[in-house]
């Protein structure tokens, strides 16, 4: 079970992490890409789903959106109303400055009753406007659900350029996390940065470590790389060379990580670091989710 997983501080943890469809899509078309996603995962041995909750993040960064931001249908509705039938944990995002504190409320009184968790996710930048901080939201779910397993989001990139990811991690498990899920991994020596320091800082303050769950997701076309860079993903100039000058270029992201995977897997379990991925496709293309499939069976067999 995840949630024994996560309490237990377990390595190894696989989920896949999906984006409910887009809001105002057909009725029909929903219940069919709901069905293609349940078929596409149904034999597939993972912990648990990632539904995430997408925000505008254009207040973060002056570069041009590479796709139209579009609102999708609420993660934790779609999953309750189209997903029901695959028999995995589900994992709901909520990024929490978008919600009124009766909306988190109702939110927590109901998710709290699946065998779930969920992830709270702060204002994109300093300049986004939110209706509850991170902050007020930890407070809230504390109040209303204490017992309800609550992760978050790490971003091993940032400790490169502030040095205190690591801290934040710290800070967040003070106020209840019990596991973390990381940005886009593409620069492993950000990571394994992180990771160290996380581990050392956990030593020198006898406080257990929890699980942090890699995200590793596909590149299939520049346009594709062109995102995830928008996104914050942080790709070191001489595999973004490899990647658009390679005769395949989705196949050489799924090489790349894989064997990211394998080395954060060594480093990690030298250290007894509880870790596991999450996989997922940041493009709607057919051919790219179906590599974030081979990618996933990859992991596993690792």
């Amino acid at each position: 079970m995840l949630i024994d997983k996560i309490n237990n501080r377990e390595s190894g943890i696989v989920v896949y992490g999906i984006t409910p469809p887009k809001a105002g899509t057909d009725a029909e078309k929903i219940t069919e890409i709901a069905q293609k996603q349940i078929e596409r995962l149904a034999n597939q041995a993972i912990d648990g789903l990632i539904l995430y909750d997408i925000q505008d993040e254009e207040a973060r960064t002056s570069v041009e959106r590479p796709f139209p931001f579009m609102e999708t249908l609420d993660s934790f509705d779609y999953s309750q109303n189209h997903l029901a039938s695959l028999n995995v944990p589900k994992i709901v995002y909520r990024s929490v400055g978008k919600y009124s504190e009766s909306e988190l409320s109702e939110y927590l009184s109901q998710a709290a009753k699946e065998d779930g968790a969920t992830v709270f996710v702060g204002a994109a930048s300093k300049k986004q406007g939110v209706t509850l901080s991170l902050k007020q939201a930890y407070e809230l779910k504390q109040a209303y659900r204490p017992d309800f397993p609550i992760g978050g989001v790490t971003i091993p990139e940032r400790h490169q350029s502030k040095g205190d990811e690591h801290i934040r991690v710290f800070e967040k498990m003070a106020q209840g996390c019990k596991f973390f899920v990381s940005q886009g991994v593409y620069d492993l020596n950000a990571s394994k940065n992180f990771l160290s320091d996380y581990y050392y800082y956990g030593q020198e303050h006898n406080i257990p470590l929890v699980p942090i769950l890699f995200t590793l997701t596909p590149c299939g076309s520049p346009k594709t790389l062109e995102f995830m860079k928008w996104l914050g993903i942080s790709i070191p100039k001489w595999l973004e060379n490899e990647l658009i000058h390679s005769h395949d270029i989705l196949e050489k992201s799924l090489d790349f990580c894989e064997q990211s995977w394998k080395e954060l897997k060594a480093f990690a379990d030298e250290k007894n670091i509880p870790i596991g991925c999450n996989i997922e496709s940041v493009a709607t293309r057919k051919v790219e989710i179906e590599a974030s499939i081979e990618l996933l069976n990859r992991i596993k067999l690792v």
